[in-house]
């Protein structure tokens, strides 16, 4: 082999070395979740909502754009809806999930939303009973402004609002729970529908009316 060849040869391999070390999984795009208790609060309605209620949530994932396991999943969502034995974002124990896929993804993107899902959610997505598909939409002109609402068909929905003066009771109030999943950029707003009226968790609900949502963005690799 001549000495042209083997340096065409080497810098062939190390491209296709480098190649094969670029993350396979790279998204991005917004998030939005409202539970069943106050994040944004002072420490003494925290602490009496504790243990007593917060144990349901909906999360939803609207990707913008990226890929997980290498199977793009540009425009897609997903969405978690969980039910804890307690207050999530505390000690929530052990925690049932169903899993809401898009309909619009294909079988190896469904797959790939599973595992997005599941690596985002952690240990809350470690307990799914159920997976379900349904048409999916997230609707915000600037996600900045907290105007955010996520619909999983007819299973799950989550809208929310800006926080205002007007939503403050004891004047002491900040966001006192962190998000449940990864984020770039979370901001705490108020929930003005939160309803899951899907099977698998022996309970369904509709719980407007409080300050239990974040919105913001997610920008993940690996």
């Amino acid at each position: 082999m001549s000495t042209t060849c083997r340096i065409a040869l080497t810098f062939s391999l190390a491209a296709c070395a480098f190649a094969n070390r670029l993350p396979s999984n790279q998204v991005r795009g917004e998030y939005i979740e409202a539970r069943t208790a106050d994040i944004y609060t002072g420490p003494c309605f925290a602490n009496s909502e504790m243990n007593h209620t917060g144990d349901l949530a909906v999360m939803g994932w609207s990707i913008e754009k990226g890929a997980w396991n290498g199977v793009k999943l540009d425009g897609l969502k997903v969405a978690a809806v969980l039910r804890a034995q307690s207050t999530l974002g505390v000690d929530p124990g052990a925690v049932r999930s169903v899993l809401i896929l898009d309909e619009k993804a294909d079988v190896s993107q469904r797959l790939a939303l599973r595992a997005f899902a599941e690596k985002m959610g952690g240990a809350l997505l470690s307990g799914i009973v159920r997976t379900e598909t349904a048409p999916m939409k997230f609707e915000s002109a600037n996600v900045h402004s907290r105007f955010a609402v996520f619909e999983a068909g007819e299973l799950a929905k989550v809208a929310t609002r800006p926080l205002t003066e007007g939503d403050q009771i004891c004047h002491n109030e900040s966001t006192y729970y962190d998000p449940l999943t990864r984020m770039d950029h979370a901001m705490p707003a108020f929930t003005e529908a939160l309803s899951f009226q899907g099977k698998g968790l022996g309970t369904t609900w509709s719980y407007p009316g409080k300050r239990s949502s974040f919105v913001g963005t997610f920008d993940y690799r690996e």
